[in-house]
């Protein structure tokens, strides 16, 4: 038996030696089993414990070095392994234990000594912290109490606190240093950047810590967090949002930390949840309540009521919501701020509840809960209706415009009650501006839907021209024209349907064009002239019009970029129709013989949509500014940027990202960094228009630029997501060459895409009938060959890999051929075993090779020469002794014995450093050169 140990140990021994830490560790285990001799079984626990550190498996070497010292408590090298091991598991106080023995073994060995000196400092170092940590946190509280310290310090101290609070160990030290009390005294200063900082740091306390967050909400109360909400402070209300955000998510469970099964019981947050809902839902239809705090109640209903799944059974929350908060909603939808005595908005807290209104309606998923919810509407409207209160009946009217903007057949059901329509009628006769401005709004929103919109196309167009033509008052007059506008787009981009004269389009689109430049009017009133524009926009003549009128463009720009983002959507219909990116129905010219013969309609395209009219606006659209608006779009609130408005955001960047000369704009305006999130959430149609827009620009650009920092790497994945199959040609071959480009800049990218598991779509690639996607995925695979991941992969046995890259080398197609010999030359320059591999997946190897060293292509014969003398460099003397036996030696000796030429020296170097390589392994005898 001891014989058998020996010899496993023996082979282990020549295995660690020769690099192969796998089959080592397997010598060494079977000889541990069959060893019965204590101190051998010692030494081989101890060489295991070498290969698992080799491994960076630090547990079983420290475990394995334990076992060699229970048998010798002075086995010196059992020791230092276990102290290193001991170390990378972070337990430093018995690292320092260990190499201290040593040390008093050999006491003048510099290694130990070394070793020594540097975990003492670490460990005094981590000591310090932990004792520095709570005197920290004491030390940044004085200073925000000292009313005689100067702001700067004040402002630091408070940055630092929120730092500390992200991290786990820092939460938790100012947890225990009656840290939550501290932050209440913060926020009681009343002082707007002392509440701020302390929001920011609870938020960071409660992230990802269900324990901690309980007790936070529990010390701190969620009226109190509410009432900090509610101040009239935009940067206050969105930090205590983004709390709340975090103690729900770490309440339901977004939160992966191990508790005991008793602290489970303890924690069960399902009550504080309810309380938080309740909260959230008093708010808001409180007076007390700011704009802002408002948006920001109504914006986390949003995004955590309904469910996010729909295969997710549990929709209780949104039940629960509309039982108890419906009617609150629709109080905000009704509300007209040119009333006295209503409730605190900003210009986007209509628009964020109509989202809210959609999403609840959305969630339900019987007809008796769909009835529950308009039965509750029908109710909250009739009880408003009063014909001696205009006022009430006022709000009534725009609650039911809140519903149109929301869910329309709801809001739809209602216009056509009895009276309703009556009463918008007499409000469009009444003497208020007011009361004329809501039923007009009112009218608008219901002909959203032109099929379901009959009852207002026989009604409304009289009535909003008549009221067109009779006001002087500009608000309604644009209000009215929008409507108008509105109907009289039913018949999209069709040329031949139009509802209106010849040419009035164009005089309604210079009217809206008029007031968006016009300063005088206020923002809300020219945000209509937008709306406006976003359904006369339909048609080809208005558009090119409005891209020549570059003031207009600009006023359009940035009233996007204001704080009213209400707005997106129109101005995103208004581009969209610009560069013509939404979605064309094929016409087959068969079925218009048909259709014209059977006396049927037939969609007609206007002579201004075709090619080169839309190029023209798409570069009238840069140079006025569109990149920097949009990127300003991109970043609105979630509830208002819902995934149709994203999904046309990027339609556009498509259609402006078309040319490759523009892409520059777009990445200089900070477009490439705004695609990031249209790539990432939306629609799927949204999302891969988006992808294939990064992918454009990624190809041509420099990806530092223009995706700064750590942006980079999440271009990778939306790129990868291209690769597949079932995705057009065009995607596939510019995603490629994105790739190419990023592969080529750093290991980190490269080791990123093999991470997003792109090989194996990039092999695929490599066999596509078509010559321009092949190119691209072998330009690609060229890139990333000289990633270490991807190199192991070709060492991989059972695959084709390598065989794939040798048979493209001999493909007629000279830019394939640079690309896959290139890569072949780097790759068998990297792993040597790669020359002897090639030789056996393909009996072609030799021919490829040869005619790859006779190309005319001087480049593809650099690439060959290079191939010939890394397999004669690859340590395998049978491979090169045949291939100097083979005609390649002529090949060498003709090409390295000609005279010096420019145009081919790169070759001929080649060839005459492999004829010495030959001549270094005695293959061949030194020939006298030409003289």
């Amino acid at each position: 038996m001891m014989d058998d140990a020996n010899q496993l140990k023996d082979e282990g021994n020549k295995h660690f030696q020769a690099g192969e830490i796998d089959k080592a560790i397997e010598c060494y285990t079977n000889a541990i089993k069959v060893c019965k001799d204590k101190t051998l079984l010692a030494v081989i626990y101890r060489n295991r414990s070498a290969c698992f550190l080799k491994k960076e498996s630090y547990a079983n070497a420290a475990s394995d070095a334990s076992k060699a010292i229970d048998v010798d408590a002075a086995d010196i090298k059992a020791l230092y392994r276990r102290c290193q091991a001991l170390e990378k598991l972070g337990k430093l106080d018995m690292a320092f234990k260990d190499v201290q023995r040593c040390a008093t073994l050999e006491p003048k060995n510099k290694t130990f000594l070394e070793t020594l000196r540097r975990l003492g400092a670490e460990i005094q170092a981590k000591l310090k912290t932990t004792f520095s940590t709570d005197s920290r946190v004491q030390n940044m509280f004085d200073i925000l109490f000292d009313e005689e310290m100067d702001k700067d310090k004040k402002e630091k101290a408070a940055n630092n606190l929120i730092v500390l609070s992200r991290e786990d160990a820092g939460a938790e030290r100012i947890f225990q240093n009656n840290g939550v009390p501290l932050l209440l005294n913060m926020i009681d200063t009343g002082k707007p950047e002392m509440i701020v900082a302390a929001v920011r740091t609870l938020s960071g306390m409660c992230t990802g810590h269900k324990a901690r967050a309980m007790a936070i909400v529990n010390m701190v109360g969620v009226d109190k967090i509410c009432s900090i909400m509610a101040l009239d402070n935009e940067e206050i209300a969105l930090a205590t949002s983004n709390l709340f955000q975090c103690i729900n998510d770490s309440l339901t469970g977004a939160d992966t930390r191990e508790y005991g099964k008793e602290a489970a019981l303890v924690l069960d947050a399902a009550k504080d949840l309810k309380t938080i809902l309740l909260a959230l839902l008093e708010m808001i239809a409180n007076k007390n309540v700011s704009g802002y705090g408002r948006d920001q109640a109504l914006n986390l209903l949003s995004k955590n009521v309904p469910r996010t799944n729909k295969k997710n059974p549990d929709y209780s929350r949104t039940l629960f919501t509309i039982d108890h908060g419906l009617k609150k909603i629709l109080k905000v939808c009704g509300q007209v701020p040119e009333l006295p005595d209503q409730l605190p908005l900003t210009e986007n807290s209509q628009m964020i509840a109509s989202v809210l209104l959609n999403k609840l309606y959305d969630d339900l998923t019987c007809d008796p809960e769909r009835d529950n919810f308009r039965e509750i509407c029908d109710q909250y409207i009739k009880s408003k209706i009063d014909p001696n209160n205009m006022d009430k009946t006022l709000h009534a009217v725009n609650t039911i415009s809140g519903l149109l903007q929301g869910p329309f057949d709801v809001g739809n059901a209602l216009v056509g009650h009895q009276g309703v329509m009556e009463m918008m009628v007499a409000l469009c006769g009444s003497e208020r501006e007011v009361d004329q401005m809501v039923a007009v709004e009112a009218l608008i929103h219901s002909s959203t839907k032109m099929s379901r919109a009959s009852f207002i196309i026989t009604n409304g167009v009289s009535l909003l021209k008549d009221i067109y033509k009779k006001t002087t008052n500009e608000k309604i007059k644009i209000r009215a024209l929008v409507g108008l506008c509105k109907l009289g787009s039913a018949g999209g981009d069709d040329y031949s349907l139009r509802q209106f004269a010849e040419g009035s389009t164009e005089k309604l689109a210079k009217q809206c064009r008029k007031w968006l430049c016009n300063p005088k009017i206020d923002a809300k009133t020219r945000k209509w002239a937008i709306e406006g524009l976003a359904y006369l926009t339909n048609d080809a003549d208005v558009k090119d019009d409005f891209v020549e009128d570059e003031l207009a463009l600009k006023a359009m720009f940035d009233l996007a970029k204001s704080t009213d983002k209400t707005i997106i959507y129109a101005v995103a219909c208004t581009l969209v129709n610009c560069t013509n990116s939404y979605e064309k129905k094929e016409i087959l010219p068969e079925l218009v013989q048909l259709a014209k013969f059977s006396k049927q309609h037939v969609p007609e395209q206007h002579p201004k949509d075709k090619k080169d009219f839309i190029e023209k606006r798409v570069k009238r659209l840069l140079k006025a500014g569109v990149i920097s608006a949009l990127a300003v779009m991109v970043k609105a609130d979630s509830s208002i940027l819902t995934d149709k408005t994203k999904e046309m955001l990027a339609r556009v960047f498509l259609a402006l990202s078309a040319d490759p000369k523009d892409r520059g704009i777009i990445v200089a305006q900070g477009g490439g960094k705004a695609l990031i999130p249209l790539a990432l959430e939306g629609t799927d149609a949204g999302k891969g228009k988006a992808c294939h827009a990064l992918a454009k620009i990624a190809a041509v650009s420099n990806p530092t630029i223009a995706f700064p920092g750590e942006r980079v790497y999440e271009v990778v994945r939306p790129l990868v997501s291209l690769l597949h199959t079932d995705k057009e040609g065009a995607q596939n071959y510019e995603a490629l060459r994105g790739l190419t480009n990023l592969a080529a800049y750093s290991e980190k990218l490269r080791s990123k895409i093999v991470k997003e598991k792109a090989l194996p779509e990039i092999e695929n690639l490599m066999f596509e009938e078509n010559e321009k996607i092949r190119l691209a995925a072998t330009e690609c695979m060229c890139n990333l060959v000289t990633s270490k991941e991807v190199q192991e992969r070709y060492l991989e046995d059972g695959n084709d890999k390598l065989k794939l890259l040798v048979l493209l080398c001999g493909e007629d197609d000279d830019k394939i051929q640079i690309a896959a010999a290139g890569a072949l030359a780097m790759i068998t320059a990297a792993q040597k075993k790669l020359c002897t591999k090639m030789t056996l997946v393909t009996v072609q190897w030799l021919e490829i090779l040869q005619r790859l060293c006779l190309h005319s292509n001087p480049k593809i014969q650099h690439r060959g020469m290079v191939i010939v003398y890394n397999m004669l460099d690859s340590d395998n003397n049978e491979l090169a002794k045949k291939l100097i036996e083979s005609e390649l030696l002529e090949i060498l000796t003709v090409i390295g014995k000609a005279e010096d030429n420019p145009k081919r020296q790169d070759p001929i170097d080649a060839a005459r450093t492999c004829l010495v390589k030959a001549m270094d392994l005695g293959l061949i005898k030194p020939f006298s050169t030409p003289s």
